[in-house]
């Protein structure tokens, strides 16, 4: 074919695996998914040219890293999507100090009320916050806490998880105690 040359598009496939793995390593260097859908459509759709083009000719290898592109980069970001890599649904993520009011974990090392290290259960990428008690308290470490102050940096104000009770649980420690006191009489 007389534009294969003039293109170059005989090397078409070949640029596509370099700039595909290009952003596939780029992607280790810039995590989130910002490179990796389109390095890898780019790498297949190479790998698919490079094969197709040499049996088919250019019109078919075309055609075929098109079709392929298309199709590899809906499902590279499909999978993406589906195995949450970086928490992108916001489950695995803490959006603002804010959002930790209310967060359980456990202490891991002794909290009192110029020191301490806790790790949250739903804390985010590094779980582990510095953590201050609430009225001088000591907690040891392996307690469940419940974080009642998010501070707005990397310190909370703790408390322990037994010794938070609203108004709903003393309701119902009072209607238990009437119950066992009728049921005594």
């Amino acid at each position: 074919m007389v534009l294969s040359p003039i293109l170059g598009l005989s090397n078409l496939p070949v640029l596509l695996i370099l700039v595909g793995a290009a952003l596939v390593i780029a992607e280790a260097f810039a995590p989130g998914a910002h490179f990796f859908v389109a390095g890898v459509s780019l790498l297949f759709a190479g790998l698919v040219g490079f094969l197709v083009g040499s049996v088919f000719g250019t019109p078919v290898m075309l055609l075929s890293m098109t079709v392929t592109v298309i199709v590899s980069a809906a499902v590279t970001l499909y999978g993406y999507r589906q195995l949450d890599i970086y928490g992108g649904s916001g489950e695995a993520r803490t959006a603002d100090s804010s959002s930790l009011r209310g967060q359980t974990g456990r202490v891991t090392k002794r909290v009192t009320s110029a020191d301490g290290e806790v790790k949250l259960d739903s804390g985010g990428f590094n779980p582990y916050y510095q953590a201050r008690s609430i009225n001088n308290k000591e907690i040891e470490e392996g307690t469940e806490v419940m974080v009642v102050d998010p501070g707005g940096g990397n310190v909370v104000t703790v408390e322990v998880v037994s010794n938070l009770k609203d108004g709903i649980d003393r309701e119902l420690e009072r209607e238990a105690a009437r119950q066992r006191e009728q049921s005594s009489e």
